[in-house]
Formats: C-alpha cells, sequence, structure tokens
C-alpha cells in the first residue's frame, strides 16, 4: 500500500520539517539587515550547503548503518536547536561573521541529514511500481512548507521582528521531530559488521555519475531561486515576495498529482528532458521581473519543471539499488544536488555583484538548459543506463 500510516506520518513531519527550513529563505534579509552584501547573501548560503556536502560520505553510511528513522530523529534536534542559536547574533555582520559562518555549517550538515535520512526512509516503504508517484507525493509536504515557510517568516518579520522568526523555525522543526518519533525503522541492516561499498565506490558506476552531473545542474538552479530571489524582488520595491513561493509550490504540486502517474507508465527518462527546459525557462522570466504578475508567472513555471524534475531523478537515481546501500545512494543524489547549490550560490553571489541580478538569473537559466542537453546526448548514447 502506497498510503500507509508510516508514509502520511513522516510527510506530515516532513512539511513541518521543511517549513521550518524554508524560513531561512528569507535570511537574505537578516544578512543585509545588518550590513552584508550580494557577495556575503552568497558565501552564508553557500557554507550551508558546503557543510552538507562535506559530511555527505559520513552520514549516508550513517544512514545505512544506524537507521534511517534514528538518522532524521537527530536532523530533526539539530534543526529545532539551530534556529535559537542566532537569536545571539546582533549588530553589524562584521562583528560575528565568524561565529555565523560556524552556526550555518551546523545547520547545514541538520539539513543534509534530513533530507537524505527522509528521502531513504520513504524510498524504503513505497511500491517498487509506484515509485515516481510516491515519491513524488511525498514531496507535495515538502513543496507546502516551501509556500508556508516563507509566508509565516515574512509575516512575523515584518511585524515582529527576526527574534520571534527564530524562535517560529524552532518550533516548527520541534513539531515535525515529535510527529515522527512514534514510526518504526524502515530499515535494519542484518549484519552491521559486514562489508559495504564505501560512498566513492558508488561513483565509479557510469549511470550514476550521470545522475550525479543531472542533480548538479537541478542544485545549480535552484540556487538562484532560493537564494538570490528574495533581495531581487526587494530592490524592485515588491511588497510581497513570497508571492513567487506560493506560485512555486502551486506549479510544483499541481505536477506532482499527474506528473508521477504518468512517469511511471511512460518512465522518467521522458519527462526529464523537458522537465529542464520548464524550469529553465521560467528561471529565465526572473530576468523581466518588474511587478506581481511576473513574480507569479515565473514562480509557477520554474516550481512546474521543479515538480516533474525532482522526483524523476530521484526515481532513476534509487531504481533497482540494492537496500543495503540505499542511503549511500541518496547520499551521492543528494550530494549532488548540494554541490550545485553550493557552486550557484558563490559563482552566482559574485555574478550579482559585478553584473547585477539580471545576468544571475541569466547564468542559471541557462544553465538548467545544459541539463536538458547533457541528458539529450547521453541519452542517445545509451551512457546512463549503463
Amino acid at each position: 500500500m502506497l498510503y500507509s500510516p508510516a508514509f502520511l506520518t513522516m510527510a506530515l513531519a516532513n512539511l513541518f520539517t521543511m517549513s521550518s527550513i524554508s524560513t531561512f529563505f528569507l535570511f537574505p534579509l537578516f544578512i543585509t539587515g545588518h550590513g552584508g552584501t550580494k557577495a556575503d547573501i552568497g558565501i552564508m548560503m553557500a557554507v550551508f550547503t558546503i557543510a552538507s556536502i562535506l559530511c555527505r560520505p559520513w552520514i549516508s553510511e550513517m544512514i545505512d548503518r544506524l537507521g534511517r528513522k534514528k538518522c532524521y530523529t537527530i536532523a530533526c534536534l539539530i534543526l529545532s536547536l539551530l534556529p535559537l542559536v542566532y537569536l545571539f547574533f546582533n549588530g553589524d555582520i562584521s562583528s560575528f561573521y565568524i561565529p555565523l559562518l560556524f552556526v550555518r555549517i551546523i545547520h547545514g550538515v541538520g539539513l543534509a541529514l534530513s533530507f537524505t535520512s527522509v528521502i531513504t526512509y520513504i524510498a524504503d516503504i513505497i511500491p517498487k511500481d509506484r515509485l515516481n508517484e510516491g515519491l513524488g507525493m511525498f514531496g507535495v509536504t515538502a513543496l507546502v512548507g516551501l509556500a508556508v515557510g516563507p509566508i509565516i517568516a515574512e509575516l512575523i518579520i515584518r511585524q515582529f521582528g527576526f527574534a520571534i522568526f527564530f524562535i517560529t523555525s524552532s518550533i516548527l522543526a520541534i513539531i515535525g521531530l515529535l510527529l515522527h518519533l512514534p514510526l518504526m525503522e524502515s530499515y535494519v541492516q542484518n549484519n552491521p559488521g559486514s562489508a559495504s561499498p564505501s560512498f566513492f565506490s558508488i561513483l565509479k558506476n557510469k549511470r550514476r555519475i550521470f545522475i550525479v552531473l543531472l542533480a548538479f545542474f537541478f542544485g545549480f538552479g535552484l540556487s538562484a531561486v532560493f537564494g538570490f530571489l528574495t533581495p531581487f524582488a526587494e530592490e524592485k520595491h515588491l511588497a510581497f515576495i513570497s508571492l513567487f513561493f506560493i506560485a512555486y509550490s502551486a506549479g510544483a504540486i499541481s505536477m506532482r498529482f499527474f506528473g508521477g502517474r504518468l512517469a511511471d507508465r511512460v518512465g522518467e527518462g521522458r519527462i526529464i528532458p523537458y522537465a529542464f527546459i520548464i524550469t529553465s525557462v521560467g528561471i529565465l522570466m526572473i530576468i523581466f521581473l518588474g511587478g506581481d504578475l511576473m513574480l507569479i508567472l515565473s514562480g509557477f513555471i520554474s516550481g512546474s519543471g521543479h515538480g516533474l524534475l525532482y522526483p524523476c531523478l530521484n526515481a532513476i537515481a534509487v531504481r533497482n539499488e540494492p537496500q543495503d546501500i540505499r542511503g549511500k545512494i541518496m547520499g551521492v543524489f543528494t550530494g549532488g544536488i548540494d554541490t550545485g547549490i553550493f557552486s550557484g550560490s558563490i559563482l552566482l553571489g559574485y555574478i550579482g555583484k559585478w553584473f547585477g541580478f539580471q545576468v544571475l538569473f541569466l547564468v542559471a537559466g541557462l544553465t538548467l538548459f545544459m541539463g536538458f542537453g547533457v541528458y539529450r546526448l547521453q541519452a542517445a548514447t545509451g551512457a546512463w543506463k549503463t
């Protein structure tokens, strides 16, 4: 059964956890409000992901050996406590720059552990013939969280300031922690002391390397949307920035309700190239941002591409892989996304500083279009299947 009690409970927990994480889409406002620049935004958003990249081999091994649910519990604890640490940062950003970097690193580890363990848990309990549908529908809770978090954050920041914002983010993660605690583990390794392929040996397979490359392109595009859309919209004096995230989530969710079943019928390989194009077009539209209508349209189109692309890439990554290394497989896949986000945060931060936000989103959109080109080239040769 796809929609089992365990599936629904973890989906609800994920909704609150992702809401907590997505409140930090407005964290660039905290940086600029304390004297930070576009480059500072890029650096602070980047260290959040570089930590998850560097710790990915360790947490992937941990998920396979310790258990998916136990690792998600640890992640929720980190995500519950870390927002409260931000309460101690006051004054000009130069006075607490290094400590803030350190906190962002720990926060990033919590994100990586949460993201990788929960999606591995869900992949374990989804029927194989409904993999795309299951991953897609589970992702709906994350997408709703992506929309709800920024709305809550923006309203609280405007009415009460950043102190209440950080406390609210912590409370959301605590709810996610409490909800999933009664669940059983989805997979327990029969012989924990037995030899298992290392994280890096997983990457020797050409098919997996190809999937990591596609995940990288996807992550690069995400870094533009979730790292730089907020300050660009603020620069354009748009009143309600969260309209973009609402439209983004609406587009992604609408695709999940029929895209997953379609991908299970025709194969995710037929969906991926078009999903790259749709996502690219949505991000390129941000270049022409000038009012709420374009904010909504660009959000809906790029979100629709996301709604198709992510579950299909995820399904390709995990399909037919042994369960005892599934944590590492998910680590490789999500690590590719995080590497793209990290690279995009740094590179696009400096592009924005030197050339402006419009060139920044142009580069991000064209990078996603490269994903389409690479996929078509590799699919034509059949390399991704080996």
